[in-house]
């Protein structure tokens, strides 16, 4: 009997709901020594009832071994964050599941969850996508499987780029108003909280994204990220508030750090740093003086992207940040270089889209749209 187990559990449907299966795997924890496998087709379903089903079949086959102890991997970032009870099960579909895996869980000692990218999860997948197959039909012999996805179907194939698969669609929303952005200040690092007219920008926004369709999926809101500053953090609560999400952050997504020159106005900046003003303006290697350069700010968020991407690929996401990371990101989308930086506007609680694709392909949908604030 092994006391100490792993479950890494996955499911998913190709369709959503369409034909749908889940996979697990129980493991010792000790040695990795793989103990148990689960898999079965589930007819037409969700990836969501799919994932929670994967999740039960792990639990039944570590409580056969007689495990005391079980730590839970999967790659939805839904089931973990409801199991462990940061988020609210509010689907009529999920909630029965989720009081079925309880139940389980609370026959052994503890039962802890963790969240791993969906790379670390390849043998639940595997066998998810098996069971797929079964129920589906699997190809003839001597001929490659096609390559179908777990999650959702392809959003669209862009004939004319050639782009495939199914893409991480980022909703780019800048922060409303502060007292810095209205003098025209630079605004890096400094905290500052929305104005009254702030917050009506953020408000505004928010009732347009909640109007949006595709951003409430199985009964809940899209991932809602956004930079650890208050003035982005007021404007994401805003949109948590008005689709009954929840605000994250990440590091990645803060605005540049303009050094010495925070606070000061264009012109301010350039008379006390003519040489380096304009140095700074002309080669993005150049940090303001204390600062960050617009080259560690692109790396920064390339990272943060590619680590979100990692995270919820395929899904869409709203990423409430500031006008150099959102101009960043449209940077990556279009391929362009750095001068795109100072040649593209972007108003307060403006709305950009980006599609980046599996295949390294990406799509800008989406620049600097203010219609909700008119």
């Amino acid at each position: 009997m092994t006391e100490h187990v792993v479950i890494e559990a996955d499911g998913g449907s190709r369709g959503n709901p369409g034909p749908a299966g889940y996979g697990a795997v129980v493991k010792d924890a000790a040695t990795d020594e793989v103990l148990a496998e689960r898999k079965e087709g589930l007819g037409v379903v969700t990836n969501n009832v799919a994932e929670y089903r994967g999740l039960i079949a792990g639990l039944a086959a570590a409580a056969e071994l007689g495990a005391s102890t079980v730590d839970v991997r999967m790659d939805s970032k839904l089931v973990v964050e409801q199991m462990s009870g940061r988020w609210k099960i509010k689907h009529p579909d999920m909630q029965p599941l989720a009081e079925q895996a309880k139940q389980l869980a609370a026959g052994f000692t503890r039962v802890s969850y963790q969240w791993i990218p969906r790379a670390e999860n390849s043998h639940a997948d595997r066998l998810a996508n098996e069971a797929m197959d079964a129920a589906t039909g699997k190809p003839a012999a001597g001929k490659p499987a096609p390559k179908l996805p777990t999650r959702k179907p392809d959003r669209a194939t862009v004939a004319w780029t050639g782009a495939r698969g199914t893409p991480t669609r980022l909703l780019l929303l800048r922060h409303g108003q502060t007292e810095m952005s209205a003098l025209r200040r630079y605004s890096g690092r400094g905290d500052v909280p929305l104005t009254e007219l702030g917050r009506a920008q953020a408000a505004a926004a928010a009732k347009r994204l909640a109007a949006t369709e595709g951003l409430i999926v199985d009964g809940e809101a899209v991932p809602i990220i956004s930079s650890p500053l208050t003035r982005t953090k007021q404007t994401a609560q805003a949109v948590a508030d008005a689709l009954g999400g929840r605000v994250e952050t990440h590091p990645g997504l803060i605005e540049t750090d303009f050094g010495d020159w925070e606070g000061l106005t264009f012109a301010e900046a350039a008379d006390r740093d003519p040489e380096l003003h304009r140095s700074w303006l002309g080669d993005s290697s150049v940090p303001p003086p204390g600062g960050e350069s617009f080259d560690v700010v692109h790396r920064r968020v390339r990272k943060a992207r590619d680590e979100l991407i990692a995270e919820h690929g395929g899904r869409t996401l709203v990423l409430v940040s500031h006008v150099t990371p959102i101009k960043t990101l449209l940077r990556m989308g279009l391929d362009a270089g750095p001068s795109l930086l100072f040649r593209l506007h972007l108003d307060l609680a403006s709305l950009s889209i980006v599609e980046f694709y599996p295949d390294g392909n990406a799509s800008v949908r989406l620049v600097n749209d203010t219609s909700h604030l008119s």
